[in-house]
């Protein structure tokens, strides 16, 4: 059993990450020492509902205040990076949340964005890629200047995500089956994948919630393109193309165009597939030729934690 760790003259923090598909928690010290993780299901409210995203929320961190023996009382600051919070009616209502789960921490919520880009560059200049169930690119440069492009949702944007991925590999095999197009081993294995008996169930499961669909099967297109399906290697190239055009967007918006500068790649998409990371970084060197490739330094959630700390110490509430 765990030892119960002394609350005297130090608070507890969390951080968290989340999205569309999972949510990973970090507890922390006043230290900024990491002393557990925990992940649970999707957290972006406007994709899983607010009912949904408060029980991920609250199920990820209970399971490292009940390993560690903690209350919610003894976490002094919270720092949550969520899909969907760049709407400042969400990320007030995620705000309340916490504020009531956790009555002596000091709050913020902001979106997965600014936490990723926090996790790859610390205070400095870059370029976040992030590509998991939605997808954008945000940058910043030395003045603080910031710009964005992609993130608005999978109707309308979300390009080269996986939610994107799994809905062209679906379109993909209607209409090799009903219209005679390119013929791909998708047709044979998507209902399988799925768990699906035929299409009618697997379109009204589309139809509920097309979150447990199309994001799920960019594992499948990412499989057969490594195994050579041409169809599955041709909607992961364009997917490759749609990302590297965000990417450009922020270097054309921040004057980056002329200069050498970092870009990070951030989310569930990525090393999934040595022929997508290989299209990527094709698309990348064509679309941002002075982009130099770099590796987060921690995290998205150990970002957050540590932006919880920071928060608490500039306000005189940190230990």
């Amino acid at each position: 059993m765990p030892e119960k760790i002394s609350t005297t003259d130090t608070g507890y923090y969390l951080g968290f990450d989340g999205g569309g598909t999972k949510t990973d928690c970090i507890l922390a010290d006043g230290d900024g020492r990491i002393l557990a993780r925990s992940a649970s299901g999707p957290s972006n409210p406007l994709r899983t509902g607010y009912t949904r995203a408060w029980f991920s929320l609250s199920s990820a961190a209970d399971i490292l205040l009940s390993r560690h023996k903690l209350h919610a009382e003894d976490i002094r600051g919270v720092c949550a990076g969520l899909g969907g919070a760049g709407r400042t009616s969400v990320a007030r209502r995620v705000v309340t949340f916490f504020e009531r789960s956790y009555p002596n921490a000091q709050v913020r919520v902001t979106t997965d964005l600014e936490i990723a880009l926090e996790a790859a560059f610390g205070t400095g200049e870059g370029i976040i890629l992030l590509a998991g169930t939605g997808s954008a690119a945000f940058g910043r440069d030395a003045s603080g200047r910031t710009a964005r492009a992609g993130g608005r949702g999978p109707w309308i944007s979300d390009e080269g995500s996986a939610f994107d991925i799994g809905r062209r590999a679906v379109a993909a095999v209607a209409r090799a089956e009903e219209y005679g197009g390119a013929s791909t081993e998708l047709s044979k294995r998507l209902l399988e994948w799925h768990q699906s008996r035929n299409w009618d169930a697997l379109l009204e499961r589309i139809a509920k919630n097309p979150d447990d669909i199309f994001p799920q099967t960019f594992p499948l297109v990412a499989e057969l393109a490594d195994a050579g399906d041409a169809v599955a290697r041709q909607i992961l190239s364009t997917a490759a193309a749609s990302l590297a055009e965000l990417a450009a967007c922020v270097a054309n918006e921040l004057g980056w165009r002329g200069r050498d500068f970092p870009i990070a790649k951030t989310g569930g998409v990525y090393g999934r597939s040595k022929s997508f990371d290989g299209f990527i970084a094709a698309e990348l060197r064509k679309s941002v030729p002075r982009g130099q490739m770099i590796s987060s330094k921690v995290s998205p959630a150990e970002a957050a934690v540590q932006m919880a700390i920071r928060m608490c110490r500039a306000k005189g509430n940190a230990a």
